[in-house]
């Protein structure tokens, strides 16, 4: 049988609300929405982490960043951690990567280095496309075209954005002739709409006068929320005032843009690659823009940061076109594409294929801090949420923790921890989440996490026994503390060493 193609393509800073066929806002993601038609669309889609690096590291090693690795931006994954990439090479497909990486562990850009497990033909993070800048252009880029009159005075067009450059490098990907003949994993990552929200200046004049209703979003008074939520607040003031309303016309310039660059390079693959390609689209995480007095992206789990859009477009006629409500996460995109393609999903990846989820499943999101170089953002603030179909459970360690119905309160405004109705809700949450941690072996976890001053009868969870670390199909065996021999049960001889 003939071995799927994928076309993966996501963006920077594009949660649901800035996406048509999700927020039902006029915003112009025309090709993303004609996706969602044609495939299976996610709704209750969720990142690992709403900060790029550990979300980046769920999305593509499949692992949480709190396991490997990169746990804030600019950490790089261990050594022992594989990527998409490693697994389809392995496999025999021919693997492609262009656009932003920001799994190095050197800064926002990258290192302009091709890991091995990527074609470095095609390779193009941020390091590359400043490459072809001068450092005249590379300060337009950065912090030189906030307006029309930027843009029209320096004469910026398509061609300069780094999303333009990266399309036209995957459409040069699928035109090649051995495309027909070898199976093919390209994955193409855009940095827009995150800033400095470069696009054409057709597009910014579109979105001059555009403003985004928050709805009571815009109005939440922070009163029984975590502490850190008002002093990120107070830090970062909401630019949005009495009327709800969200200005921001680079940010929604971009999003039209970047949905543009997408149906360039759909509408690039031949009748024949149609036939046999899996088409996927998602982004990293969203923007708070104001909502619940909030701005950017950090130590928080509401929707407008973490519930991100999730579409997989099967080969043409394979399947017909749906929407799951069930709570999935990116932590199941690698194995659901393992499965796809035949290969076997390895016993360290959380995760389960998206067309086996059962729907009484709970997914994990996790922050830890936002970046390592400097403290903003309040530097450490260890979060975890769980996201069931019905709730959202969120423990803040160092603060307040959060409840809230997703049926009844979509916008996030009530925080039930408190309540006495919902008592019993809240502990199973509670112990799901605490059961999930441990079985990832979370590294922060510790006693406070289970000890919450809401739950009187909690029980600390100290020390447990010895567990080695799942098998990836790579890493040498892990051997007992205790005795120095292969784990139980694992001969060395049936182990395939790699490194």
């Amino acid at each position: 049988m003939e071995r799927p193609n994928f076309l993966f393509i996501m963006t920077d800073t594009q949660a649901t609300n800035m996406v048509g066929c999700y927020s039902g806002k006029p915003l112009n993601t025309q090709n993303i929405d004609a996706l969602a038609q044609a495939g299976i669309r996610f709704n209750s889609a969720y990142t690992c982490a709403p900060v790029c690096t550990p979300a980046r590291a769920g999305l593509f090693t499949g692992i949480y960043s709190n396991q490997s690795g990169p746990w804030t931006n600019n950490v790089a994954p261990g050594k022992n951690i594989s990527t998409m990439g490693r697994y389809f090479k392995d496999a025999g497909y021919k693997t492609c990567f262009i656009g932003k990486w920001h799994l190095d562990g050197h800064d926002y850009f990258g290192t302009g280095v091709c890991p091995p497990e990527w074609d470095e033909e095609y390779w193009f993070d941020g390091a590359n496309y400043l490459s072809e800048l001068t450092e005249k252009e590379i300060g337009l880029w950065r912090n030189g075209l906030n307006s029309v009159e930027d843009l029209r005075d320096n004469g910026i067009d398509k061609s300069f954005t780094w999303a333009h450059r990266i399309s036209h490098r995957a459409i040069d990907f699928l035109a090649q002739p051995q495309r027909e003949d070898e199976p093919f994993l390209m994955v193409i990552s855009y940095d827009e709409p995150h800033h400095p929200f470069t696009c054409p200046i057709e597009y910014l004049e579109k979105y001059e006068d555009f403003h985004y209703d928050l709805g009571e979003r815009a109005h939440d008074t922070l009163e029984d929320k975590p502490l850190h939520h008002r002093l990120w607040s107070e830090a970062m003031p909401s630019p949005v005032g009495a009327d709800g309303q969200y200005h921001h016309p680079l940010y929604f310039a971009c999003n039209d843009f970047v949905d543009d660059e997408i149906g360039r390079v759909v509408s690039a693959l031949t009748p024949a690659q149609r036939e046999n390609t899996w088409v996927i689209y998602t982004s990293d995480h969203g923007e708070m823009m104001g909502a619940h007095k909030l701005i950017s992206k950090g130590a928080a789990m509401y929707d407008d940061i973490t519930r991100i859009p999730l579409i997989f477009v099967p080969p043409a006629g394979q399947q017909s076109p749906r929407q799951v409500d069930t709570p999935v996460s990116h932590s199941d995109v690698l194995p659901t594409l393992m499965a796809l393609a035949g290969i076997e999903k390895p016993a360290i990846l959380p995760g389960e294929s998206l067309f086996d989820v059962q729907a009484d499943r709970g997914v994990m999101v996790e922050f830890n801090r936002y970046e390592i170089e400097h403290d903003s953002f309040g530097g450490f603030i260890p979060v975890r949420g769980w996201v069931t179909d019905r709730y959202k459970f969120v423990l803040n360690l160092f603060t307040t923790d959060e409840l809230y119905d997703r049926h009844n309160d979509i916008n996030e405004m009530h925080n039930l921890i408190d309540h006495p109705d919902f008592t019993g809700i809240r502990d199973g949450l509670h112990d799901q989440l605490m059961d999930y941690m441990d079985k990832i072996r979370d590294p922060f976890r510790s006693y406070q996490w289970s000890c919450r001053p809401w739950r009187k009868d909690a029980k600390p969870r100290w020390m447990g026994a010895f567990r080695p670390r799942p098998e990836d199909g790579y890493s040498p065996i892990v051997r007992d503390y205790d005795t120095g021999m292969p784990t139980q049960g694992v001969k060395v001889e049936e182990k395939k060493q790699k490194f």
